[in-house]
């Protein structure tokens, strides 16, 4: 991910003011996935079209076999205090990543009461001065998922077509004008079938996207693979996806 120095600016003016469960094993997200596709409801299916005639009219490929998603009354509605301290969590570990000063960083997960509110994955990487580079660039990725997060917490209006990075002094400046409790005060929850709608249409993008790589293919119509993952997981996370937790979400296609 290219360097997005404005972040860390932004946050260093900011800073001076459980176990995994659910089916994590490839063969049991198939039968899951087999399933959902046996019983798909007409709801399900409405949903999925919706999603296709979006894709086609942007010169998206579809495969028109990947069946459909949850339903709402299948998904979990992860509550507005989770969500918004998950993306206040992975706009400080993004910052992180990208090069923020690690005492800043401390100073944040504490002001913020988010050392509590850390995956293990990300604790381990808070705590370390000296990350590896990979680590580093992983993280910074976050970024993008803290976008759909905040776009479900409605301060981001809308998710474009996943082709360029987010706006990260846009995102950090929801975090620095607000303490944690207002964060979440001020967040406004959308609709579980709004969420639905993008967790289904990420999947499809998010497909095309790997069946042009397994074809030695550029992505298809300018999607931008990196993108197109961190919102396929922080989606996924949002619907209760096969009931994983954060650090072990998987992002089937």
């Amino acid at each position: 991910m290219r360097c997005l120095s404005i972040g860390i600016a932004a946050l260093t003016v900011l800073a001076h003011a459980g176990p995994s469960y659910g089916a994590n094993s490839l063969d049991e997200r198939k039968k899951k996935i087999q399933s959902m596709e046996r019983t798909a409801s007409p709801e399900a299916l409405r949903r999925k079209a919706r999603s296709e005639t979006v894709l086609r009219a942007e010169g998206v490929p579809v495969n028109k076999f990947l069946p459909a998603i949850e339903t709402e009354g299948e998904a979990k509605r992860r509550p507005k205090e989770d969500v918004a301290y998950r993306a206040l969590a992975l706009l400080a570990v993004a910052a992180k990543g990208e090069g923020l000063e690690q005492s800043v960083v401390e100073r944040i997960a504490r002001d913020y009461g988010l050392k509590e509110r850390l995956t293990p994955k990300e604790k381990a990487f808070i705590g370390s001065n000296s990350p590896s580079q990979n680590d580093r660039v992983q993280f910074t990725w976050r970024y993008e998922a803290a976008w759909v997060l905040l776009w479900a917490l409605g301060y981001v209006e809308k998710l474009e077509k996943p082709t360029g990075i987010c706006d990260v002094p846009r995102a950090v400046e929801f975090m620095r004008k607000r303490n944690a409790a207002q964060f979440v005060a001020d967040a406004k929850l959308r609709p579980l079938s709004e969420i639905i709608d993008q967790a289904d249409r990420i999947y499809r993008y998010h497909w095309a996207i790997v069946d042009a790589r397994v074809n030695g293919r550029l992505a298809p119509a300018g999607l931008e693979p990196g993108v197109a993952l961190e919102r396929h997981y922080a989606l996924n996370w949002l619907i209760g996806y096969m009931e994983q937790e954060w650090d072990d979400i998987s992002t089937d296609t």
